[in-house]
């Protein structure tokens, strides 16, 4: 009996190890890091994360550059004394690597609706890039882990518009007749409805970029080739079909600028230039975009006080004596914690982001009849559709609760600042200064539109360090010099020879 127990300690030890080998390998995987990750899960991040950098950089540079708000201290963006900023550059370079991994397990699959809709991110977020640097990596980009390339050539402008606007319209051929499965899309909700809805915007969007390059190169034919034919090229055809990212009451999926230090947010203020001109043209949008100053309130006469852009430290926090004489931005948009004297927290799920809204694409469409760029449609009715949407998007957005006056005034349309009346240079003012407006908390895109238009007008403010230049751009990361200096030097060297805010990109030259 001592001999079989010997014989048998060794083989019940034998067959344990065997059958404990056979787990090793799931024992050693960690659940909680995936080596693979289906595309609904890439896509709805990737809208999130570059969402959100919509939203911090509307509220950091747009709003500023643009004159929608102004800041009461630490007011160097103000000023324009802009150091480098690359929260695009890297959210975009970032996020493209897991469009590439779309592309990937799609296999450049023109039936999968996630190639379609990862092309057109791809348009928008290369679209931004170059508009905010100039030339800027495009082909080569990504190509690190798949082809080693990790100093990629800084493409033309001209190039990557090319590619942005060929992709776009490659993207809205595909959903066209591609299957109907598409999940993770927090934007538009996926399936046959969200799909159609992302074929809208594909389009919407080749009009902008169309416009964008419209003073470089001849467009005509294609925005006619668009617009001539919806079936083929569906656009916007109301509010319904704005590209809008609607967060949750709470985190982490909560309006982004709610992370942000209770001081840091009071520093941004409403701009003079935005009380002024709306307040000119009794416009109630104001309403939405500010609230009465503290002061005001206090002493029974409530009203909009805005802080001309562009004053030193100083002069900013002295301006109308104090910070209590300055209008915080809208209670849409407010802190959830810095709030007036007597005001609830603000609804924590109103704000939105905004990629493109139906609003833009009239003006875009009023812009280009006006020019005599498209024969279809009527200028004025154009014009007109982006004002009552506009007005329409704010009073759907802005809670009931909180008994703002959002309501068009009588006879708005018609009063002369704002009717569809004088010259055409006269009706190229009057669609830019409302497209602008319409633009509010919308990434950069009112800077971008202004570049192209030089409508309204923006004029540095007193205390500006740049010598009375408004910037036309980013600067290239810093690390880029160490990173990559050939090739970036190249296109420092092709867009003008010097990496400064006021370098003029293809767009602009």
């Amino acid at each position: 009996m001592k001999l079989l127990k010997i014989f048998l300690a060794p083989a019940l030890l034998l067959t344990t190890l065997a059958s404990c080998t056979k787990d090793f390998e799931d024992v050693n995987d960690n659940k909680n890091n995936p080596t693979a990750v289906t595309a609904d899960l890439l896509i709805s991040g990737v809208i999130k994360n570059m969402m959100d950098r919509q939203v911090n950089e509307a509220w950091g540079i747009g709003n500023i550059v643009a004159q929608h708000h102004a800041k009461i201290q630490f007011v160097n963006e103000d000023r324009y004394n802009w150091n480098e900023r690359n929260d695009i550059w890297n959210v975009v370079y970032d996020n493209y690597r897991n469009l590439q991994n779309i592309f990937v397990i799609t296999n450049n699959d023109a039936s999968n609706p996630y190639y379609g809709v990862s092309l057109i991110l791809k348009s928008w977020m290369f679209a931004q890039l170059t508009d905010a640097y100039g030339d800027v990596p495009y082909t080569e980009a990504g190509k690190g882990k798949t082809e080693a390339i990790y100093r990629p050539k800084y493409d033309k402008q001209e190039d990557i518009y090319s590619g942005i606007l060929a992709d776009l319209k490659k993207a809205n051929e595909s959903l066209a007749t591609s299957g109907a499965n598409l999940s993770g899309d927090i934007l538009f909700g996926g399936g046959p409805a969200g799909i159609a809805k992302w074929r809208k915007l594909a389009n919407s969007l080749r009009i902008r970029y169309m416009m964008r390059i419209s003073k470089k190169k001849n467009v005509n034919a294609d925005l006619q080739a668009i617009i001539s034919n919806p079936s083929a090229n569906p656009v916007f055809e109301g509010n319904s079909d704005n590209a809008e990212l609607k967060y949750m009451a709470a985190a982490p999926y909560q309006w982004p600028l709610y992370g942000n230090r209770v001081g840091s947010f009071d520093e941004f203020r409403v701009s003079k230039t935005l009380v002024d001109r709306l307040a000119e043209l009794n416009d109630t949008r104001i309403n939405v975009f500010a609230r009465p100053s503290q002061r005001s309130v206090a002493a029974g006469t409530p009203k909009m006080e805005g802080i001309p852009n562009g004053l030193n430290d100083v002069d900013a926090l002295a301006y109308n004596g104090g910070v209590q004489g300055v209008s915080r931005v809208g209670y849409t948009f407010a802190c959830l914690v810095c709030n007036d004297n007597n005001q609830q927290a603000p609804v924590p799920d109103a704000p939105r982001a905004l990629w493109m809204t139906y609003a833009e694409l009239q003006f875009l469409l009023a812009e280009a009849r006006e020019k005599g760029m498209i024969t279809t449609g009527d200028a004025s009715t154009y014009y007109a559709n982006g004002i009552n949407a506009n007005f329409a998007y704010w009073k759907a957005v802005v809670p009931a609760s909180y008994n703002l006056n959002i309501d068009m005034p009588a006879g708005y349309l018609a009063q002369a600042k704002v009717a569809y009346t004088g010259t055409g240079d006269e009706k190229l003012a009057k669609i830019a200064l409302q497209k602008w407006v319409s633009l509010y908390f919308n990434g950069l895109e009112a800077w971008f539109d202004w570049r192209r238009t030089n409508m309204p007008a923006i004029i540095p403010g007193s205390g500006n360090l740049n010598g009375n230049k408004v910037p036309v751009r980013y600067i290239y990361p810093l690390a880029a010099q160490s990173l990559n200096p050939e090739n970036r030097a190249e296109a420092v060297k092709r867009q003008g020879g010097t990496d400064d805010v006021n370098t003029k990109m293809w767009l602009l030259q």
